[in-house]
């Protein structure tokens, strides 16, 4: 499954800005067809739909109902990829590579971010079809398409909440599944875009006295609004408590002049930049703090540091150097997960269980998750790919890996269907119902293209299934069975 789905990751690239616009239909047809075996129209459980609202652009929601009106869900495994370029790999980026010396690594676009997790979800929807399970609490996958860039809108999450399609997801926990390192995931981080514009005046470098540098400017201007914006948005005791390496933080990325030579001074510069948000700050007093300290510097610029012969003011001339801020994207939320929730409980004990339990927060932006908690989701976050691999070049993941994290999933399945499979302190906490039957052998298997078992935790074998979807075209039908809430068309 794996395999086929890195084959497509040169079409999945996702970068309108260099015209890389992704077709995630064709992992949202791979996927499809390779449930469609087991879906209510061949007499299987699984409740198949795929919501399109732009050409090419699918989402795919798969439900394995129970008997209950009650459905945990592993949502946000996305299929776009950030670009990759071949001369900065060692190996071919389109294509799944086992690494040489140790079979174990897989190389490929995609592998951790986040293709790994939807041929492991795949995996885990077959295996609950197969061995059919009475489940109280049902489980539903849901994997989106437009998660690496937001230049456009209406494609994936927010039109899937927008279209009432997550509704039904409301009523038990929702796992996050586009994390990494186990985990779990105790926050993250929101984020805005800014950019800066220093306007001076431009001129020969012989003559600085005659110009005003808007380098110059820039740099302290951007130097004075760092300094006050830390010194308002301190660390908190809850970043603390969540794990968060660092606080809430301002800065610039990038910095550009208008094309020129080495003996000219510009008469522009353009600073941009980003600010990461821990969930303890609103967002909006983020973008009302910031706004004022910009016209705050912007009434007197003198307060500013002058280098040499530096002026931001030529009287003679009546010219004076202003700044003009912008907002690329506003600030958006952060999250920090419920970890007195029943899905936290759950999933905290199969990590523990499998020897990966190490909950770790990160200032690294997750689109539209505090979205979803905001509506009334409980959402939880975990991955199993590896973060040092996030959007570099030759990012990898370990199969073994995704199979432990097949097992944590199924091991969250088998504890929200049965209380007993948590501590009665865990229970009380969790407040988890009992099940008809526990989620047994749902287990799931492998994610990577070559054969694999995993051990079960009841101590049997779940096998491993990695059979590719196929390869004809895509799903003709895009529902199978209404998941729930509205039609995506």
């Amino acid at each position: 499954m794996l395999e086929k789905l890195i084959s497509f990751s040169e079409q999945l690239q996702n970068s309108p800005g260099i015209k890389l616009i992704p077709k995630e239909a064709l992992v949202a047809d791979t996927v499809f067809e390779f449930l469609q075996p087991y879906s209510v129209s061949k007499g299987g459980p699984l409740q198949l739909k795929k919501p399109t609202y732009v050409e090419n652009r699918s989402n795919l929601i798969v439900h394995y109902p129970g008997t209950s009106k009650r459905t945990l869900s592993f949502v946000g495994s996305h299929m776009d990829v950030v670009p990759a370029r071949a001369e900065d790999w060692m190996v071919p980026p389109f294509k799944l590579t086992r690494d040489t010396e140790n079979p174990d690594k897989l190389y490929g676009r995609g592998v951790t971010d986040c293709l790994g997790h939807v041929a492991m979800l795949a995996c885990l929807l077959k295996e609950l079809a197969i061995k059919k399970p009475t489940l109280e609490v049902g489980v539903a996958v849901v994997f989106i398409a437009c998660e690496e860039d937001s230049t456009f809108t209406g494609i994936g999450i927010d039109e899937l909440a927008k279209q009432g399609e997550l509704e039904f997801l409301k009523n038990a926990p929702l796992f996050w599944v586009d994390s990494a390192n186990f985990g779990p995931t105790l926050g993250t981080g929101g984020m805005a875009t800014w950019e800066l514009k220093a306007i001076g005046k431009g001129f020969h470098s012989g003559f600085p006295n005659k110009a005003m540098n808007p380098i110059n400017l820039g740099s302290e201007a951007v130097k004075w609004l760092q300094k006050r914006f830390h010194d308002y948005f301190k660390r908190k005791p809850e970043e603390e408590v969540y794990k968060f390496e660092v606080g809430t933080s301002m800065k610039p990325t990038q910095i550009s002049v208008p094309p020129g030579g080495l003996n000219q001074i510009p008469p522009f510069c353009t600073i941009s930049g980003d600010i990461r948000i821990t969930p303890f700050y609103d967002p909006k007093e983020i973008e009302t703090k910031m706004e004022a300290l910009v016209q705050e510097l912007s009434s007197d610029l003198n307060q500013l540091e002058c280098l040499g012969y530096d002026k931001y003011e030529l009287k003679a001339e009546n010219l004076k150097s202003k700044l003009e801020f912008k907002w690329i994207s506003k600030p958006a939320a952060g999250i920090a997960v419920n970890m007195k929730s029943a899905g936290h409980a759950a999933l905290n004990k199969a990590m523990e269980e499998v020897g990966k339990l190490s909950p770790f927060s990160l200032t690294g932006s997750l689109p539209l998750v505090g979205d979803l908690q905001k509506a009334g989701f409980d959402v939880q976050v975990m991955g199993f790919g590896r973060m040092e691999a996030y959007h570099a070049a030759n990012e990898y993941g370990y199969l073994s890996e995704f199979m432990l994290g097949a097992r944590v999933c199924h091991r969250v399945i088998e504890m929200l269907n049965n209380d007993k499979a948590l501590s009665s302190s865990e229970a009380k906490q969790a407040g988890v119902g009992s099940a008809e039957k526990s989620a047994g052998a749902a287990a799931g298997a492998a994610a990577g293209a070559a054969p694999a078992a995993a051990a079960s935790p009841k101590g049997g074998a779940v096998a491993g299934d990695t059979a590719a979807a196929g390869d004809g075209a895509g799903a003709k039908e895009t529902k199978d069975a209404p998941a729930a809430g509205k039609s995506g068309k």
